[in-house]
């Protein structure tokens, strides 16, 4: 594995040049056995999402960019809505990846999952059984939630899949009575509210599975103390099913190695690499059985059947919403 991006333009049947926005430490096995069964060196170029979507952009036709990996299906949307990708057909990837987990015209492909879960501290019960994310504008969590700021993209996306389940009308009336249930001013990030949580400082919040499966994995004796302190409710899971988001990735508009692009986000899709993603980085695999210390929280759920896409196509309403709800 090479550390940046080959020449603009230049093709080459060893290389595969890719754009990620995914920062784990445990993707660089994933790169460097690509690179042993394949013979395909990989050249790998890390930043902010929106910072890579806008160079390959800028790049044009000129990119060396093969692939953009990305975290969340909205960000995967706005890369698609700027012409970053082009669309693919792989019999491998139609096969191994679950039809909403995918982008429909061939975009774009989920390759590891994350489920957004309310959770509570066990020490201090709800004045309700919280079991579904419509809950949290019940007047009973009156000053109870801790939540992450409306721009955060995990937040759009689950707003995103409520107004696709209920409408913009009831999408609205939950927003606002989140709001009115909010401890303190939106604020934070996973990790920060998740912690929150447990010293009592607020009632209940809504995290992605994977931040709590590292601190089940790691060896941070404080965090797994937090764990202790924490219970986990996997909302709706009798009526439409968990919100998943996507970690995933495309072939560019102009990938100058574009065949060995499709064989990566293949091998991506296949049994050693979800393993890593399941047991390296406390992810979901989008395909085969999930292990690893994120099996504690919970592996077998229900979860919302909702295209992936719409989370991104849905995301322009979703901002109107929380502006109007005073969701900052």
């Amino acid at each position: 594995m090479l550390a940046a991006a080959a020449t603009p333009g230049a093709a080459s049947a060893e290389v595969v040049n890719i754009y990620s926005a995914r920062h784990y430490d445990t993707d660089n096995v994933l790169y460097e056995r690509f690179t042993e069964q394949t013979g395909i060196d990989v050249n790998l170029i890390e930043g902010g999402s929106d910072a890579l979507i806008q160079r390959i952009v800028n790049e044009g036709k000129y990119s060396p960019a093969d692939i953009l990996i990305t975290v969340d299906a909205g960000r995967l949307w706005r890369a698609q809505n700027n012409g970053v990708f082009q669309p693919i057909q792989s019999e491998v990837l139609s096969r191994r990846i679950p039809a909403n987990l995918r982008e429909p015209g061939g975009h774009w492909f989920g390759l590891s999952k994350r489920a957004r879960v309310i959770v509570y501290n066990r020490s201090n019960p709800l004045p309700i059984n919280v079991t579904s994310y419509e809950q949290l504008a019940d007047p009973a969590l009156q000053d109870m939630i801790c939540m992450r700021s409306s721009s955060n993209i995990y937040n759009l996306s689950l707003l995103a899949s409520m107004i696709d389940a209920h409408g913009t009308d009831q999408a609205q009336d939950w927003a606002s009575g989140v709001v009115d249930n909010f401890a303190r001013n939106a604020q934070g990030n996973d990790t920060s509210n998740l912690t929150a949580v447990a010293s009592g400082e607020c009632g209940l919040t809504i995290a992605n599975t994977y931040y709590m499966g590292r601190w089940l994995a790691g060896g941070n004796a404080a965090n797994k103390r937090i764990m202790q302190q924490l219970a986990v409710v996997f909302p709706n899971q009798d009526g439409r099913g968990t919100h998943v988001n996507v970690s995933g990735a495309g072939v560019t508009r102009f990938a100058p190695n574009k065949a060995n692009a499709v064989k990566f986000i293949e091998y991506l899709a296949g049994d050693f690499a979800q393993k890593i993603f399941a047991e390296g980085n406390n992810e979901y695999p989008v395909a085969g059985q999930t292990t690893g210390p994120i099996t504690q929280l919970g592996a077998d759920f229900k979860e919302d059947p909702i295209n992936a896409a719409l989370l991104g196509k849905n995301q322009a309403q979703a901002v109107q919403i929380y502006d109007k709800a005073g969701w900052r």
